[in-house]
């Protein structure tokens, strides 16, 4: 149990420097909470969605951020699952008049918890 609360604590503090960098549009921040190689794969009210970490991080660099247009913050942790060096997270990030749902997979790479691959979908209200 030791081990999970430690785990559970340092991914908590990884997505709430996700949800910053997303709410602040501090790429250099974001990008720190991937690995290099993830992949970011969805759909948005339907239409697929897949990038790269570079191509995302390139769309999140090239828009005003939720902080910037006057947004309240109001991203969550909704779940979280940890299994020895891996981890699912389901977190919701409602910013731009989306509804979207995340779900982070988790690994331990290079002695820290990172991102390697993050599910998104946006869900009407």
């Amino acid at each position: 149990m030791d081990n999970f609360s430690t785990s559970a604590a340092l991914i908590t503090a990884l997505i709430m420097n996700y949800f910053n960098g997303i709410y602040n549009g501090d790429t250099a921040l974001l990008e720190k909470t991937f690995h290099p190689k993830a992949l970011i794969v969805g759909d948005i009210k339907g239409l697929p969605y897949f990038k790269t970490l570079d191509q995302y991080l390139e769309g999140v660099k090239g828009r005003k951020s939720p902080h910037e247009l006057g947004e309240k913050f109001k991203m969550e942790i909704i779940s979280l699952e940890v299994i020895n060096n891996t981890a699912v997270a389901k977190v919701k990030v409602p910013i731009f008049e989306y509804n979207y749902y995340d779900q982070l997979s988790l690994s331990i790479v290079d002695g820290k918890w990172v991102i390697v691959n993050k599910m998104l979908t946006h869900v009407n209200q």
